[in-house]
């Protein structure tokens, strides 16, 4: 093989690992929409299509989900609890600091007869959630860490359902609705956080802009 064969491969296989990348990030992002809003079953076919690109393909910045977390979420979402669950746990096996799937881990196991572990799992994932907010709105205050959870809205709800945990009367159907809420608003958090601090800086830009 000659140095220009060797070249035209090298670009064609650079060219098409930049539209397989091109492609899985298409496919998660219309997945994530689909989820958040209430079509699990369209939101599944484009996980899935994007694990079989890249079953490594992590999504975020701040806070990152495997594709395999997205894949058992969405799966829990249209009720296969058993495959939900096996996802998850494949998920948890290459990112055991995914506490968003581990809360859902937990919510499939519940709904699937195994409570006793899926408490567990549900009080682990949300204490794992909870100290990542925490640690993102003190380490990062002064900068992006500022417009994580600012009402403090998903942490008192985790606060709320920990301390019922803890306590004597356990309300399984709140217990789960809750766990369900709170893992849809900590997906929702990442976008409303970039969103809202994208609009404090172009307000600060203006505001400096506009003095003379």
């Amino acid at each position: 093989m000659n140095i220009k064969t060797s070249a035209i491969m090298f670009s064609s296989l650079m060219f098409l690992s930049a539209c397989a990348s091109f492609s899985v990030g298409t496919d998660v992002q219309s997945g994530r929409r689909a989820l958040l809003t209430g079509q699990p079953e369209t939101a599944l076919a484009y996980f899935q299509s994007a694990a079989q690109l890249d079953p490594n393909y992590y999504y975020g910045t701040a806070l990152k989900h495997g594709i395999l977390s997205y894949v058992g979420r969405s799966e829990y979402a249209v009720g296969r609890y058993p495959q939900a669950r096996e996802t998850l746990e494949k998920a948890l096996g290459a990112n055991q600091e995914d506490n968003t799937a581990r809360l859902y881990l937990g919510l499939a196991m519940a709904r699937s007869g195994d409570r006793q572990r899926g408490l567990s799992e549900i009080e682990s994932g949300m204490k794992g959630l909870q100290e990542f907010l925490e640690y993102i709105t003190q380490a990062h205050r002064f900068s992006f860490g500022q417009f994580w959870d600012p009402a403090l809205a998903i942490r008192t709800a985790i606060k709320n359902d920990l301390a019922m945990i803890s306590g004597r009367e356990l309300n399984w159907d709140k217990l789960i609705a809750d766990g369900e809420w709170i893992g849809k608003q900590i997906e929702e958090e990442g976008d409303r956080a970039r969103n809202d601090e994208v609009r404090t800086r172009n307000r600060e830009s203006d505001s400096k802009d506009s003095q003379p």
